[in-house]
């Protein structure tokens, strides 16, 4: 069964925004514009480095290289409209394109979730495993859990999202959010969203708990192999390969969490577009600044990586 009920009237959404007043609205487009530029240049960087450098052919780098390309990718599906939309009085978006951003959103949303669990089991092999881990995440084994998180990242949101019973919308069209939300937008269902919800619940349970909860626990056995090196040079230096992925983390889950599994209320507050703003624009900007600040490798293919273009 389709998401919308084809028996509605509504065509099109209009999007509140952060703002209604002119002024704000031109400071929000140059803080958005600022903070994408960093995170597509940010991001992209990565991707390339990890590309192009052989130093980087690790199964860490790898994944990295995942997670950056999934920044891009949820950025873009945003951002750009969000600008454009800065300058509208009545910022409007179609009925197609708001269903294709709501299920891209979830699809990638997703993905880094459960990539988010992959880096923190490579970690773990790596810290718990030294001798193993080569053999242990082969290239073979690094495809297949890469393969399988995008995989199942599309059963578990666009296969259920085309599934959910149809959502009846009676004229309400005004979205109190700056993008096509889920749970902003099934607020103007007039018909009941309880399955929608629950279905939505269950979702959620699966993609942020479970690889929430495993995170926990691999760090947690990550901390106690920690605490059996002797030497503090040692420890250092398992505890700095772990620190840029529990900070990502860290922002990721907090606000991920704060919005998909709390009661649900009947209007979308001003509070929670904020939070949206956090996993949606700030968490992808600020991915690649943590990696590349506290990671020597990173540093040294850029480096490297200018040397080649100034030869050229």
């Amino acid at each position: 069964m389709e998401y919308w009920d084809n028996a509605t009237t509504v065509t099109e959404f209009v999007l509140v925004g952060l703002s209604r007043q002119p002024h704000v609205r031109t400071a929000l487009f140059v803080l958005f514009l600022v903070m994408y530029a960093v995170a597509i240049a940010g991001n992209g960087l990565i991707v390339v480095l990890i590309a192009v450098d052989s130093h980087l052919h690790t199964p860490m780098y790898f994944f990295l290289s995942n997670l950056s390309f999934i920044d891009v990718c949820y950025v873009t599906t945003t951002v750009p409209q969000m600008l454009v939309h800065c300058f509208k009085e009545k910022p409007i978006i179609p009925l197609g394109s708001c269903f294709a951003q709501m299920s891209i959103g979830l699809f990638l949303g997703v993905a880094e979730c459960l990539l988010l669990a992959v880096m923190a089991y490579d970690r773990f092999v790596a810290i718990c495993s030294p001798l193993h881990y080569s053999l242990i995440m082969s290239r073979k084994v690094c495809l297949i859990l890469a393969v399988s998180l995008w995989i199942i990242s599309f059963l578990l949101t666009i296969v259920p999202f085309f599934g959910m019973p149809a959502a009846r919308l009676c004229g309400h069209n005004v979205v109190n959010h700056f993008t096509c939300e889920v749970q902003a937008v099934l607020k103007l269902a007039c018909s009941d969203t309880h399955s929608n919800g629950l279905s939505m619940l269950i979702t959620s349970t699966f993609t942020l708990l479970f690889p929430f909860a495993f995170i926990l626990v691999t760090y947690g056995r990550i901390g106690l192999a920690v605490l059996r090196i002797r030497s503090a040079q040692g420890r250092g230096k398992a505890l700095s390969t772990c620190g840029s992925h529990l900070a990502v983390v860290g922002i990721f889950y907090g606000t991920a969490l704060a919005t998909y599994l709390k009661p649900q209320s009947k209007t979308f507050s001003d509070r929670e577009k904020v939070v949206g703003v956090f996993y949606g624009i700030v968490t992808p900007m600020l991915n690649p600044l943590i990696y590349s600040l506290r990671n020597r490798d990173v540093k040294g293919a850029l480096w490297r990586l200018m040397g080649r273009k100034a030869e050229v």
